[in-house]
């Protein structure tokens, strides 16, 4: 909250310059950087905030040239055509990944702003204060310690050793619900927190390796979680539930990388079977590490990647995505040209922001917008009287706009708290830019809005729908088989078995968002994806199988019990009835 306050800086800076246009694109930057600021690490906040801004300038100078050469921002013909292609490019490298999607997400709402925002200065210096603003809210995010922080190391390093603690804590967690109702969701968040910890270990860095004791010893730590989480889940498949005192010594290691100390004791141990000796040994090679002062630096294991970005952004479910974005963008952009108003880049404009598909189902998060932004206008036409009687001239729009810089990271917590107060702050920007007051017309674009992306949302376009779930699941279910094929033919090959374990859960946790997404959906589209969720059971099923004879494998037994290799060959029987996969590891080398 306190970044997003002081992000309003370089807004300030401009209208005590008598330049409040000039803030207007900074703030802009700044605002969106603010909606992808997220906790975590700094590093991975580089890729995560920068990129999209890089995308977000680049956008803000194709719009105002593209205005320029279509007389002015006023075509009915080149500017919906010209969004549309910009829209279905934008939209299918979006279905890539999350920082791809805030990319898509940014280029075309500052393309669409370019081309109708009419700000007095030329098109290469918006850009360039867009990025000023963005850039700000970046070394905001670098610069400022994080409040309440344990431990005595760098400050720099919060966000990555608190992720590495989590993990600690979640292996804990599922050794404490094993045998129990829990030992399935307890499995899964330790999955989340593994994903979590490689996403902020592996940021982008100037040299190959991490360049500090502090950083190294991080990332060792980080792969000595690997054998324990791999353990746990064994432990978590056999059943048994395991004696109180196991939970301590993950516990205590999470502490320990809290505070930068040693682990102290562990708990005695109990080697009655191959998940409990696994365990034990796990433990002690951990306890090893953290009383090192230093270690070897650890690069942070990688599941394999999926193919190319263009490769996956043309997939069925990228063009299906893009399509639909592409659809959208045009017929918005039709129908505000041929309205023939100022804020005509408004319908637009938010007609990206809400055919976003990581934001909630589509019914959902367009009543979200409608409310929103009813509740946005009219708090601030409230505000306006309050802060207009208090002060003259531009400054209580730049207070509103810190203000909402300040309440954004809370607000994105849900969309229509985020609608709310992301329309207060672009009411204000409106009027410190020079235009007209609007906040009823910015009610009835975003209706507007509304509408087209429910219809747009729901048209039967060309192909079948559903292409994003069947992708995740087809990527799930290939880097399962993969990770068994590695576990059956290479079970010492400990590193490479453990990034193609880290690819095949994160593969299943993407392909569970995608079909609890889907279901939420009106019934013309959940139905596509209809039997799913049993597909992810049979895939989920068939790695926690594989972890458990991983761990038998690397214990003092060079082949599997019977019981292992049948439940193996029910879970691939079972996912090939209920997929239909492809090629899989045979079991005739058990």
């Amino acid at each position: 909250m306190l970044r997003g306050a002081l992000a309003s800086v370089p807004l300030l800076v401009a209208v005590l310059a008598d330049r409040p246009t000039a803030g207007v694109p900074a703030a802009l930057g700044a605002m969106l950087a603010g909606i992808n600021d997220r906790p975590g690490s700094r590093r991975a906040a580089v890729t995560r905030l920068g990129v999209p801004a890089l995308a977000g300038a680049a956008g803000l100078l194709f719009g105002t040239l593209i205005a320029a050469a279509a007389g002015g921002g006023r075509s009915v013909f080149v500017l919906p055509l010209v969004f549309g292609l910009l829209g279905l490019v934008a939209g299918a490298f979006s279905s890539t990944g999350p920082v791809a999607s805030a990319c898509g997400t940014q280029v075309l709402v500052a393309a669409v702003i370019g081309a109708g925002m009419p700000l007095p200065e030329p098109g290469p210096v918006r850009a360039l204060l867009f990025l000023v603003g963005a850039g700000w809210l970046l070394v905001l995010r670098l610069v400022l310690p994080s409040p309440g922080r344990p431990g005595n190391g760098p400050y720099r390093l919060d966000g990555e050793r608190e992720a590495v603690a989590a993990v600690y804590e979640a292996v804990s967690r599922l050794l404490g619900a094993t045998g129990g109702p829990r030992a399935l969701a307890g499995r899964a968040a330790l999955s989340a927190a593994l994903d979590q910890a490689q996403d902020a270990l592996g940021g982008p860095r100037l040299r190959r390796r991490a360049s500090s004791a502090a950083e190294r010893r991080l990332h060792v730590q980080y792969a000595a979680a690997f054998p324990l989480a791999e353990a746990a889940t064994a432990l978590a498949w056999a059943g048994v539930p395991l004696p109180g005192r196991l939970v301590e010594g993950p516990r205590r290691l999470a502490d320990a990388v809290r505070t930068g100390g040693s682990c102290g004791p562990l708990p005695a141990p109990a080697r009655t079977d191959a998940g409990l000796r696994a365990l034990d040994d796990a433990l002690l090679r951990a306890a090893a590490v953290f009383d090192r002062p230093e270690g070897a630096p650890s690069e942070t294991a990688k599941g394999r990647p999926d193919g190319s970005v263009p490769r996956r952004a043309w997939s069925p479910a990228g063009r299906e995505y893009g399509l639909r974005v592409a659809v959208c963008c045009a017929t918005s952009t039709v129908v505000a040209q041929w309205l023939h108003h100022e804020h005509w880049y408004w319908l637009p404009a938010t007609t990206v922001f809400l055919v976003k598909p990581d934001l909630g189902p589509l019914v959902s998060r367009v009543l979200c917008r409608a409310v929103g932004t009813v509740a946005g206008a009219a708090v601030f036409g409230l505000l306006m009287v309050v802060l207009s009687g208090l002060l003259s001239g531009p400054l209580p729009l730049v207070g509103a706009v810190a203000l909402c810089g300040a309440l954004l990271p809370v607000a994105t917590r849900h969309f229509a708290v985020q609608t709310a107060v992301v329309t207060v702050l672009v009411l204000s920007l409106v009027l410190l830019g020079g235009e007209p007051p609007a906040a009823w017309g910015r009610v009835v674009e975003s209706l507007l809005a509304c509408v087209t992306v429910l219809l747009v949302g729901h048209l039967p376009l060309p192909g079948r729908r559903g292409h994003g779930v069947r992708a995740a699941l087809d990527t799930a279910v290939g880097a399962a088989h993969r990770y068994l094929g590695h576990v059956l033919e290479a079970p010492e090959d400990h590193a490479g078995r453990g990034a193609l374990r880290r690819d095949a859960y994160r593969s299943l946790a993407a392909a569970r968002t995608a079909i609890d997404l889907s279901a939420a959906e009106l019934p013309p589209v959940a139905r596509h994806s209809a039997g799913s969720d049993g597909v992810a059971g049979a895939v989920e099923r068939l790695i926690d199988t594989t972890t458990a004879c991983a761990v038998h494998l690397g214990h003092r037994t060079d082949e599997l019990p019977s019981s292992h290799a049948e439940r193996l060959a029910a879970h691939l029987s079972e996912l090939d009835r209920a997929w239909g996969a492809g090629p899989r590891p045979e079991l005739s080398v058990l």
